[in-house]
């Protein structure tokens, strides 16, 4: 119990709230909006599941959400052209795994600080895109959107299937000895070294799933719309970085879970939606979310000094 303290409270928090919600306001529960709300929110759990990979290895990304942009806007154009989905698939995939693979071969083999590196990225890729596309949007050809099915049964497929990456990356990292790699670099990459571990490759490799699982997530939420709109993922990098320091990943790096992310990240989405029906006004959301965070970096701060005095 106490070492699973952080990721308890934070589901204990998510509780009190949906409960104050069914006590207070049981119309937030329907069904169909309650479902368009968590498909609307699936891409950015999938790009979640990357950050926490890449704050527990030590690093951090701030380019993400323009990689998301540029995935978005590859995929629309090819899809456009007549590609087929699968195709489309592996396109928005691989551009954002090689997004991350610059990211990765800048951090980790030119031992540049990751905050400096992505924040050029974050910039260049965000400007490149607004020359090449002018903010023009993409249109999507028919029978594109929720992969050709019917929207209830799409929604439902992309809710399924981002809950089922964040349990197999979970159960990687719990399990399997590139999951323990991870945790060892994040920890003291120069006692990994000494163990037999490649730091450099282990943070190389992170940067490029990083990548993929953007271009994964730029997927799902292009599938969803008839049209690809270029400033799309603005902001999402903090909403990443959010979900995982509040659902417990340690920002020194080494410690964390995908299941309690998964509890940080419905703790934020669902504060949006929420206000309105608490009769709270829209502009506290910031506040409250700046608050939960901020809560949340403390309790690490005070739980590293603890475990270091």
């Amino acid at each position: 119990m106490k070492r699973h303290f952080r990721e308890l409270s934070v589901a204990g928090a998510l509780l009190v709230m949906l409960l104050a919600l069914a006590i207070l306001a049981p119309s937030f529960f329907q069904p169909q909006p309650l479902l368009s709300l968590v498909t609307r929110e699936a891409p950015a759990l999938v790009v979640a599941c990357g950050m926490a990979l890449i704050i527990i290895c030590r690093e951090i990304d701030i380019s993400i959400g323009s990689q998301f942009a540029v995935c978005s806007v590859c995929a629309g154009l090819l899809a456009a052209k007549g590609w087929s989905m699968p195709m489309v698939l592996l396109a928005s995939v691989g551009a954002g795994a090689f997004m991350g693979c610059l990211n990765g071969l800048l951090v980790a083999s030119l031992r540049l600080p990751s905050i400096v590196v992505t924040l050029a990225m974050m910039v260049t890729l965000r400007q490149g895109l607004n020359m090449f596309q002018q903010g023009e949007f993409v249109n999507l050809p028919d029978g594109l959107q929720w992969f050709g099915m019917h929207q209830a049964t799409g929604q439902k497929a992309l809710v399924i299937f981002s809950v089922m990456v964040l349990l197999l990356l979970a159960f990687a990292m719990r399990h399997l000895s590139a999951g323990r790699f991870v945790y060892a670099v994040g920890t003291d990459a120069e006692a990994a070294r000494l163990a037999g571990i490649r730091p450099q490759l282990v943070t190389f490799l992170t940067f490029v799933l990083m990548g993929a699982f953007t271009g994964l997530g730029a997927m799902m939420n292009m599938v969803q719309s008839p049209q690809v709109d270029p400033k799309s993922g603005t902001g999402l990098e903090l909403q990443a970085i959010a979900a995982a320091v509040v659902g417990g990943v340690a920002i020194s790096g080494g410690r964390g879970n995908l299941l309690g992310v998964f509890a940080g990240f419905l703790l934020l989405a669902c504060i949006s939606p929420a206000l309105p029906y608490l009769h709270i006004e829209a502009h506290w959301q910031k506040a409250i979310q700046g608050g939960i965070i901020l809560l949340a970096v403390v309790a690490d701060g005070i739980r590293t000094r603890k475990t270091t005095h």
